[in-house]
């Protein structure tokens, strides 16, 4: 690989510069922040632990901050923006600041929810500085769609990422943490100071790491089935398991049949239960309705 221009990747003065050749002013709809500060992208890279072998996909690459950085590092780089003038102009920063690596660049211009399929060979690693308001689903989405990712790397709201990292018992421990470690093993990886980003957000940022698992959660309920009982569990999260799965089970019986059956007591809460309790709780659920279908059926 070789080495690229010192000055290859983006400043606060370049940021600024080729936003206003485009006529771009970040939005809040769209959650943009764009990072102007090279050192906080490398920083991320290396948190990342991307490799010279990794193909890295990375969702909202904005102006290119993070993805130049990405470049320096990684085999490949799938970027998938779905901001027109944005995706339009992105391959055209890649060939201009980092010709040698535009090869292995490539663009797809979609909503990330919407992808099904990356160009080029599966991504091994996911790094991207997420946009906050979609961050916890578009992360979920990715994870689900592309199991050949190995390692991922987020930037999102510092609140968010504690929720993402928390463990069970912890007061903001909820859907995005037991979700995420349906995949993945989470933890937070640092936090990322406001002055970096242009516009400053009025919010703190943090990195999440997720490592997936080398085993999947074993248990025969599916992931949806998995899911629903976690959805149900934390609508209504003052509430007893036992008052809070009954619409999901059918009745508060049939409920606390399924919690006592997966060994979980029914006046315990959400909050205190691992993925793999929420995944028994399902599995008993589901095995319950088999046995009460009718032949035939």
């Amino acid at each position: 690989m070789s080495s690229p221009t010192p000055d290859a990747l983006l400043g606060a003065s370049d940021v600024r510069e080729l936003a206003a050749a485009l006529g771009v002013r970040p939005t809040k709809q769209r959650g943009q922040n764009f990072v102007i500060d090279a050192n906080t992208v490398r920083r991320i890279v290396r948190t990342a632990q991307v490799r010279p072998d990794d193909t890295v996909v990375e969702v909202g690459p904005g102006l290119g901050s993070l993805t130049l950085a990405l470049l320096e590092a990684a085999d490949r780089v799938t970027a998938v923006e779905i901001d027109d003038v944005l995706a339009a102009a992105l391959p055209a920063t890649v060939e201009a600041r980092m010709p040698q690596r535009a090869g292995r660049f490539a663009l797809v211009h979609s909503d990330a929810m919407q992808v099904r399929e990356l160009p080029g060979p599966a991504p091994t690693a996911l790094v991207a500085n997420l946009p906050y308001n979609v961050a916890v689903p578009v992360l979920l989405h990715m994870l689900e769609t592309f199991p050949s990712i190995e390692r991922t790397l987020v930037m999102v709201q510092s609140e968010v990422a504690d929720r993402l990292a928390a463990p069970p018992g912890s007061k903001v421990y909820g859907v995005p943490s037991v979700k995420a470690n349906w995949y993945a093993e989470v933890k937070r990886a640092g936090a990322i100071g406001r002055n970096v980003f242009w516009p400053a957000p009025n919010v703190d940022s943090g990195l999440v790491a997720l490592v997936r698992r080398a085993e999947p959660i074993k248990t025969t309920a599916s992931r949806r089935e998995v899911f629903a009982v976690v959805d149900a569990a934390f609508a209504q999260r003052r509430k007893t398991l036992r008052a809070a799965l009954a619409g999901w089970a059918g009745s508060a019986a049939a409920a606390e049949a399924a919690l006592v059956a997966a060994g979980v007591s029914p006046q315990a809460r959400g909050e205190g239960l691992t993925v793999e309790e929420f995944a028994r709780i399902a599995e008993h659920r589901a095995a319950e309705d088999t046995q009460h279908e009718e032949p035939g059926t």
